[in-house]
C-alpha cells in the first residue's frame, strides 16, 4: 500500500502481494489517512478480508488499521534516515546510527532496540547540544544536530511497526512495499513517454496498467 505523487497529483493503491494483484486504486491530490480508510472499507464491502498491511510510513495511516497487524516498510525507513543523515554522515554519531539502521532487514526487534537505546545513551549529551542564537532565550536556542535528532526520532517512533512481520510468521507479511514500488516505476516510465497528457488520459493509462496484466 502506497501513494506515489507527481507534483500535486497521485494515485493511492491497495495491492495484495500474495495474489500479485492491485485490488483498489483512486486518484488523489494529496495522500491522507482518510484515503486509505476509504479503500479499506470499499474492499470490505466487496468481501475482501485484510489480515495485515504494509505501509510506507505516511503519518497517521497506521491508526487507520487499528486492530490489524501493521508493518512499516523497512526500505522506506532507511530512506527516511538517509534523507536526514545522507549516505555519508559527517559526524561519528550519524555514521553509527546509519550503521544500526542498515541492520534492519537482518536483525530482530529486541536486538535493534538494544542497539538503538545504547546509541542514544552514548550520544545523549551530543544530541542535547544547542547553537547560540542572539535573538533567542538560552532555553530556546535551536538544537545543533537537528537532523540527527530527527533520524533517531523517526526510528524510535516507528520501532513498533518495523518488525511486525516477525511477530506473525503465519501471515507471510513482506518487510517492504517493493512489489508496489516496482509497479509505480512502470507507471512513471510509461507516463514519461507521454508527457503533456491531459489528466483524464493520464489516469486512463495508469488505470490500464494497474488493472491489466502489467499490474499482476
Amino acid at each position: 500500500m502506497l501513494s506515489k505523487k507527481w507534483q500535486e497529483y497521485g494515485v493511492s493503491v491497495l495491492r495484495s502481494p500474495k495474489l500479485k494483484k492491485n485490488l483498489w486504486w483512486q486518484e488523489v491530490s494529496r495522500e491522507t489517512p482518510e484515503t486509505y480508510r476509504q479503500g479499506w472499507k470499499t474492499l470490505e464491502k466487496q468481501g475482501w478480508s485484510i489480515q495485515a498491511v504494509v505501509i510506507d510510513g505516511k503519518q497517521g495511516v497506521a491508526r487507520v488499521f487499528e486492530g490489524i497487524p501493521v508493518k512499516l516498510c523497512q526500505f522506506h525507513q532507511m530512506k527516511t534516515v538517509t534523507k536526514y543523515l545522507t549516505r555519508k554522515p559527517k559526524t561519528q554519531a550519524g555514521w553509527e546510527l546509519r550503521q544500526i539502521t542498515l541492520t534492519l532487514a537482518r536483525t530482530t526487534e529486541v536486538e535493534f532496540t538494544i542497539k538503538l537505546k545504547a546509541w542514544h545513551v552514548h550520544w545523549e549529551t551530543f544530541l542535547s547540544e544547542r547553537t547560540p542564537c542572539f535573538h533567542c532565550k538560552p532555553n530556546r536556542w535551536p538544537y545543533t544536530h537537528r537532523k540527527l535528532r530527527a533520524a533517531y526520532r523517526s526510528l524510535k517512533t516507528n520501532l513498533p511497526f518495523l518488525f511486525t512481520y516477525l511477530k506473525y510468521p503465519e501471515l507471510n507479511i513482506p518487510n517492504t512495499t517493493n512489489c508496489l514500488d516496482g509497479m509505480f516505476s512502470q507507471i512513471k516510465n510509461r507516463l514519461a513517454v507521454h508527457r503533456g497528457l491531459r489528466r483524464d488520459r493520464r489516469y486512463k493509462i495508469i488505470r490500464e496498467i494497474l488493472g491489466g496484466k502489467e499490474g499482476n
